[in-house]
């Protein structure tokens, strides 16, 4: 798995084909939490992306293994169950 530490708040996280997945909220063990997207179903609650796709730091972004549709596939809520 990829150091997580040199993620920082405010970083994008973008997919392996440039699409954009979301904004660093935090590091949270070895998950990437991602700022609150305030729409629909989703409103309010926290996303997590597993660390282990995290694929390379480039500056302010983080660039994942997986593409942008993927990586949101893969996005869990805090217990760790599926987000969608």
């Amino acid at each position: 798995m990829y150091d997580l530490s040199g993620i920082k708040a405010g970083m994008k996280v973008l997919g392996a084909d440039g699409a954009p997945v979301g904004t660093v909220a935090s590091v949270d063990g070895d998950r990437i939490r991602l700022e609150a997207v305030d729409i629909g179903s989703h409103a309010g609650h926290k996303h997590y992306i597993p660390g282990g796709i995290v694929a390379i730091l480039e500056g302010d972004t983080v660039r994942l293994s997986a593409t942008g549709a993927n990586a949101v596939l893969l996005d869990e809520e805090t217990d760790g169950s599926p987000a969608d």
